[in-house]
């Protein structure tokens, strides 16, 4: 494996996973880009993306943007709370420069906290 590569278990691959968490989970937007995020039992962070054709119909518009979400992701694994990360590109990411970006990414990954876990009665505990 490449030194620069997310590891397996940093990754999400299975359908039931991304499903989860278009349902059940916090969000955070921003001008470029919307994350929606989840505790995991995991023990580690894990990043999903779903880049789709509505924000750029030209795959390597897709595959940059992917690249750089992998890229800022990999800075800050190690200081993110054991959770699953969707991120979503937004249209106007196609025309962004790749450090605008990276920084914005990096804002919205730091801003992410562990969900509140639901009580036994299906209550959120406060």
């Amino acid at each position: 494996m490449r030194a620069a590569a997310l590891p397996r278990d940093a990754r999400l691959r299975r359908a039931a996973d991304f499903a989860a968490l278009r349902t059940v989970s916090g969000r955070l937007g921003g001008r470029c880009f919307l994350l929606r995020f989840g505790n995991n039992g995991a023990g580690t962070a894990r990043l999903g993306l779903a880049i789709s054709k509505r924000c750029s119909k030209r795959a390597v518009d897709r595959n940059r943007i992917k690249r750089l979400a992998r890229e800022a992701f990999r800075h800050v694994r190690a200081e993110l709370p054991h959770v699953d990360i969707l991120v979503m590109a937004r249209d106007t990411a196609v025309n962004e420069t790749g450090a605008v970006l990276l920084a914005e990414l990096d804002a919205l990954l730091r801003r992410i906290r562990p969900l509140k876990r639901e009580g036994a009665d299906g209550t959120i505990a406060r």
